[in-house]
C-alpha cells in the first residue's frame, strides 16, 4: 500500500502495467488497491473535519470508560447506543446523575462514535449554548445562530440545569427541542433528575411541550454512584484508570 501511494505521487512513474508487475499484482488488483487507498485517505480526512467541528472537550471513548467503577452504569444499553442507531432514528438520550459519575464522558464518547459513523455532531454546554443565543438577539443573528444547534445530526447539550434559566432561555431551549423533534437526535446530560427539569422552563405549558417531545423516542440513563474525581478509599487503587476515563466527569 505504501508502495502504491509512492507510485501514485511520483510524476515520472512507469506505466500502470509496469507498476503492477513491480508489485506482483494484476493491473485490476493494483487499481483497486490504489482506489481503496484513496477512499481511505479521504474518509480519514472527513472524519478529522467532523471531529473538529464537533468541538469535544476531550477525546473521550467508550473503550476508555471504566464500567466497573460504578456498576449502576447500564453497560449493555450504553454499548447498544454506541452503534448510533439512535442517531439514525432521531431519538434522544438523556443522561442524569450526580456530579462525577461519567455523564459527560459517556455523552462525548457517543458523539465520537457518531462522528465515526459519518454523522455531523456538535457538543456544547447548556450555558454556552444559551449564552450564544441570548447574544444573538442583540445583533439580529438569532435565526442563523439557532441553525447551528438545530442542524447537526446529533446535538450534545452538557450540564443542563446547573443554574436556573433566565429571561428568554426557557423559550430558546424549547425552540431547539421543538425544531429537532423527530428530525435529529439530541443527547442531554444533567445533574438534576428528570422531574426537576420542568421548572427550569419557568412556564408550565412550555415545560410540558418541551418534556413531551424530549421523552418521546428517548433513552434515559440514570447513573448513581461515586465520583471519579473523588473516589472513596476502597476505590482509590482504581482512581488513575478512572481519572483517565473521565477527568472531567459530571
Amino acid at each position: 500500500m505504501r508502495h502504491a501511494r509512492h507510485l501514485a505521487r511520483s510524476g515520472s512513474s512507469p506505466p500502470d502495467g509496469a507498476r503492477a508487475a513491480d508489485t506482483n499484482l494484476s493491473l485490476t488488483e493494483f487499481l483497486y488497491r490504489l482506489l481503496a487507498d484513496e477512499v481511505e485517505r479521504r474518509d480519514g480526512k472527513q472524519l478529522d473535519v467532523r471531529l473538529r467541528r464537533a468541538a469535544f472537550e476531550r477525546p473521550s471513548t467508550l473503550e476508555d470508560f471504566d464500567f466497573s467503577f460504578n456498576t449502576s452504569v447500564p453497560r449493555a444499553k450504553v454499548l447498544e447506543l454506541g452503534t448510533c442507531t439512535f442517531v439514525e432514528r432521531h431519538e434522544n438520550v438523556l443522561v442524569v446523575g450526580p456530579a462525577g459519575v461519567g455523564k459527560s464522558h459517556l455523552a462525548q464518547a457517543l458523539g465520537q462514535r457518531a462522528c465515526r459513523a459519518g454523522h455531523a455532531v456538535l457538543y456544547v454546554s447548556a450555558h454556552d449554548m444559551l449564552t450564544q443565543l441570548r447574544a444573538s438577539r442583540a445583533d439580529n443573528s438569532y435565526e442563523r445562530r439557532l441553525l447551528r444547534f438545530t442542524t447537526p445530526a446529533l446535538l450534545i447539550i452538557d450540564d443542563l440545569g446547573l443554574r436556573p434559566l433566565t429571561g428568554e432561555e426557557g423559550v430558546d431551549l424549547y425552540e431547539i427541542i421543538r425544531r429537532r423533534y423527530e428530525r435529529a437526535a439530541t443527547c442531554i446530560t444533567s445533574n438534576r433528575a428528570l422531574e426537576e427539569w420542568p421548572p427550569l422552563f419557568g412556564d408550565a405549558l412550555l415545560a410540558s411541550a418541551a418534556m413531551d417531545r424530549l421523552l418521546h423516542h428517548s433513552h434515559v440513563l440514570t447513573i448513581e454512584g461515586d465520583s471519579y474525581r473523588n473516589p472513596p478509599l476502597a476505590k482509590r487503587t482504581r482512581a488513575p484508570r478512572a481519572a483517565h476515563a473521565d477527568t472531567a466527569a459530571r
